[in-house]
């Protein structure tokens, strides 16, 4: 007999396999038992008739709990009540660990009680569907990339200084070389790498040590960061455009059983694959205040702003050329605004929030020195960057895509602490 998995079952109808995985439900009637099996890979109705496997080997079986993992040998079948489904015709079923008081039930558990025992967690189907998600999405932004001329470059996570300030950065000692820090984007390392490859990307771990409670927040989350030499402002955001519309497809085809599992509105993915809204940060606010919100010209969007901006809106939104006073210094200057940059925001909707922050960048050495100097920076410690300027220096432009945002929204989840194996937030570092 073959070892196989669970989502390989239809093409072995009639044939004696071999399933290993863990007890997710069991049920006894009579001479009959019911054990629904997970390996990982799906979940299938696992049904032993005691003449069969004999009235010993049944009694054993009738032991197993929640979450014991077994080997069951059987022949897979059609399912007697739905249609295109499959269930084992169980032959023998060897126990590997009987498990003990597995402590999540069907009860209602409470969110810090969950955290806590997240390890455990994550078996559950809902949390094993966003995991599923997750790893889709990964592999689909990579895809979209690979597909248009990016080379995965990776940055560093330790870094002798800040990308955009210091406040929200994590510091440690570093040998005998003074203090480093927990890198919070890999996007000026990445500028490197445009000279080299012409269009790169890095995927990985990135930090902040703000003290924010929301549901959108995470000390450690991941975040992909794109750079493209020759690329300016409007290609910038057709790049962004696309890259989440070939996400919204894959996931719509790949995830199906997954979705279902969150009861997501697939509706509302299917809407988003359509072309991308646009507006700058002026008309933006002349449209929010219009709905009575009291923001001005000089002001970031929060939360209850980006929900007003899309809540009519089946599709994200861009918002660009935003006031130069709350955009990083690097982002180049709006031609007909030197009060602008050319830098936009990617406001999903249904209440997610912005998922891409990106911008064209300045590419001229003496504007660019300038704005450091401005701020106060220190010339020495940047003069790598500045360096990029000095030689070939080219029209270029990036963006960082919050992974962890965007898994939320295609999965329809509402906190993102499930979006990720471990979440790491001010108050949580446990397990």
């Amino acid at each position: 007999m073959k070892n196989i998995f669970i989502s390989d079952i239809a093409a072995h109808e009639g044939e004696e396999i071999i399933l290993r995985g863990w007890v997710r439900h069991i049920r006894h009637s009579g001479k009959l038992l019911f054990i629904n099996l997970r390996d990982g890979t799906g979940e299938l109705q696992c049904v032993a008739f005691a003449p069969e496997l004999g009235e010993e080997a049944f009694e054993t079986a009738k032991k197993l709990t929640l979450e014991s993992s077994v080997i069951i040998a059987g022949t897979p079948k059609p399912h007697q009540k739905q249609a295109g489904k499959f269930e084992l015709s169980v032959k023998t079923i060897t126990p590997i660990q009987i498990a003990q008081d597995y402590p999540i039930g069907k009860k209602e558990h409470g969110p810090d009680f969950l955290l806590s025992n997240r390890h455990l967690w994550i078996r559950s189907s809902k949390q094993w569907a966003i995991l599923r998600i997750r790893h889709t999405v990964y592999y689909a932004i990579c895809d979209y990339l690979n597909e248009n001329h990016f080379f995965r470059f990776d940055s560093p996570i330790l870094t002798p200084n800040a990308c955009e300030g210091t406040t929200t950065l994590f510091e440690v000692d570093y040998f005998d070389e003074g203090k480093a820090y927990l890198s919070q984007s890999g996007q000026l390392y990445l500028e490197t790498g445009i000279m080299s490859l012409g269009r790169v990307y890095d995927f990985g771990p990135v930090f902040r040590a703000e003290r924010s409670k929301t549901r959108k927040h995470l000390t450690e989350f991941w975040m992909m960061d794109a750079e493209a030499a020759f690329v300016e402002h409007d290609e910038n955001m057709q790049i962004q455009e696309g890259l989440i519309r070939y996400v919204i497809r894959r996931v719509l085809k790949d995830c199906a059983a997954e979705l279902a599992i969150l009861e997501r509105n697939v509706e509302n993915l299917k809407a988003a694959d359509a072309p991308f809204g646009r507006m700058s940060h002026r008309e933006a606010v002349e449209f929010l205040r219009s709905k009575g919100s009291e923001i001005d010209n000089g002001s970031d969007l929060g939360a209850a702003d980006e929900l007003m901006l899309t809540q009519d809106s089946p599709v994200p939104i861009f918002i660009d050329r935003w006031p130069k006073d709350i955009k990083a210094f690097y982002m180049k200057r709006a031609p007909e605004d030197p009060n602008l940059v050319l830098g936009n925001d990617l406001i999903a909707p249904e209440g997610y929030g912005e998922i891409i922050g990106g911008s064209q960048r300045e590419d001229d050495h003496d504007l660019l020195q300038q704005r450091m100097e401005a701020e106060k920076m220190s010339l020495d410690e940047y003069q790598w960057f500045l360096d990029l300027r000095k030689y070939g220096s080219v029209p270029h432009s990036g963006f960082g895509i919050g992974f962890e945002r965007l898994v939320s929204w295609m999965g329809g989840v509402a906190h993102i602490r499930e979006t990720i194996p471990f979440p790491r937030m001010i108050y949580r570092i446990y397990p």
